[in-house]
């Protein structure tokens, strides 16, 4: 028996990447898990064949109320209770803050933002005693850079979401910590930056190397679990010593 055999989980943009490995991790671990997916239903099939039916596809939009309502309405009447609940789901984009119009201003801060404040706030109705739940920041709200300021300004906010909650739900043992993962080897990284200064990144990290989905699914794992218990309102930085 896994560490999390009898647990129900949701992660949100659970298809591909960091959330693909964190889906794979848990099922490895024992839960069953309910991850969504916005449009790649072909990579969110896959997910669910490699899991041996551990795992469970809802395509939703999370930047949209209501379909982020739908979630935890299927993870209500798919699961046998839910115990973790881990937000994955971000858009990131690189633009200098003159040139940043409304539209994506508030698109990014309600898929990143906006959906991690309410899905907190439903695992806490749904969530047994007990519960963990693990949000995904970014080493961007500690290290300003030209052009992530909407992006690093949404994480900043989940960072602090994240505080609020663990002491809301501490008395009912419920965690709540997040994970900022530093340079992590992913489609998203490779199509978002500039190959030759991607490929300096690793000299400057303690361990020599680029982070992978897997190595951020380990630390989300280890604050799932039963060892994870005694540490709430953290930021864990899985960066591999970078900076």
């Amino acid at each position: 028996m896994g560490a999390l055999t009898g647990r129900g989980a949701v992660v949100t943009g659970g298809s591909r990447g960091i959330g693909r490995a964190i889906v794979r991790r848990l099922v490895a671990d024992g839960a069953t898990v309910l991850f969504t997916y916005r449009a790649d239903e072909s990579a969110a099939t896959e997910v669910v064949r490699e899991s041996g039916g551990a795992a469970l596809a809802v395509r939703a939009d999370i930047g949209v109320p209501a379909e982020l309502d739908h979630v935890f309405a299927v993870a209500a009447e798919q699961l046998d209770g839910l115990d973790i609940l881990v937000n994955n789901a971000g858009l990131a984009m690189a633009r200098p803050i003159v040139e940043t119009t409304e539209q994506e201003y508030d698109r990014l801060m309600a898929v990143n933002a906006r959906s991690v404040f309410f899905a907190i706030a439903h695992a806490a109705r749904q969530m047994h005693d007990g519960g963990r739940i693990i949000n995904l920041s970014t080493l961007n709200t500690a290290s300003a850079a030209p052009g992530v300021a909407v992006y690093a300004g949404s994480k900043a906010a989940v960072e602090q979401f994240t505080r609020s909650a663990a002491k809301e739900l501490g008395g009912r043992g419920i965690t709540v910590n997040a994970v900022s993962p530093g340079a992590t080897d992913t489609d998203l990284l490779r199509t978002a930056n500039d190959p030759d200064v991607l490929a300096q990144v690793p000299a400057l990290t303690a361990l020599g190397r680029l982070g992978t989905a897997d190595d951020i699914a380990a630390v989300v794992a280890f604050l799932a679990g039963p060892d994870g218990r005694w540490i709430t309102g953290q930021n864990l930085i899985a960066s591999g010593g970078l900076g």
